[in-house]
């Protein structure tokens, strides 16, 4: 799926991530995700996320399963970083992160595509989630075609921290 006005960018790279990228990846999760989320959901719960999802293990397990994706600039360094997983059946991208300085260039919507094209012929759809609070995350995933599916409540006191589960149909 095209977005009007979101041109490719030029002198990226994306590929599916291999051994030697997890500690960078780890460095690009440590920075990005922080950053992005303390003031969305506070420090300790980006942290969480880091510890929990962007570990050394948690990471090479995503590369061992040739599900982890980078984006790299000229210079070889991480601009991105996508993880495309499963629920039962449904394809999920579990990570879509781009480092601040490059959001806004189709970086994203590049790693969403590479991932989608390795999907099997007529899959249905693919889902992707992100924390309620992440209004730019949403706007984002609704311009390229997701709409919401169902949410997860996490914590009743905390809805900042539910998870919105959207759906982008892929096959009729």
């Amino acid at each position: 799926m095209t977005v009007p006005g979101c041109a490719a960018p030029a002198s990226v790279e994306i590929r599916c991530a291999v051994e030697s990228d997890v500690a960078a990846v780890c460095a690009f999760g440590a920075v990005v995700l922080p950053a992005h989320y303390t003031p969305l959901i506070g420090a300790d719960a980006a942290q969480e996320l880091v510890t929990d999802w962007w570990s050394a293990p948690a990471t090479l397990r995503a590369v061992d399963a040739q599900a982890l994706w980078v984006a790299l600039d000229a210079d070889g360094e991480i601009v991105g970083v996508g993880e495309l997983g499963h629920i039962g059946d449904d394809p999920v991208i579990y990570k879509l992160y781009i480092g601040a300085h490059r959001r806004g260039e189709g970086i994203g919507a590049l790693l969403i595509d590479r991932m989608i094209a390795t999907l099997a012929p007529r899959t249905p759809r693919v889902l992707i989630e992100h924390v309620a609070a992440n209004d730019r995350a949403a706007a984002f995933f609704e311009r390229h075609g997701f709409v919401v599916d169902h949410v997860d409540v996490i914590d009743p006191h905390a809805p900042e921290r539910d998870v919105v589960w959207r759906a982008r149909e892929l096959a009729a």
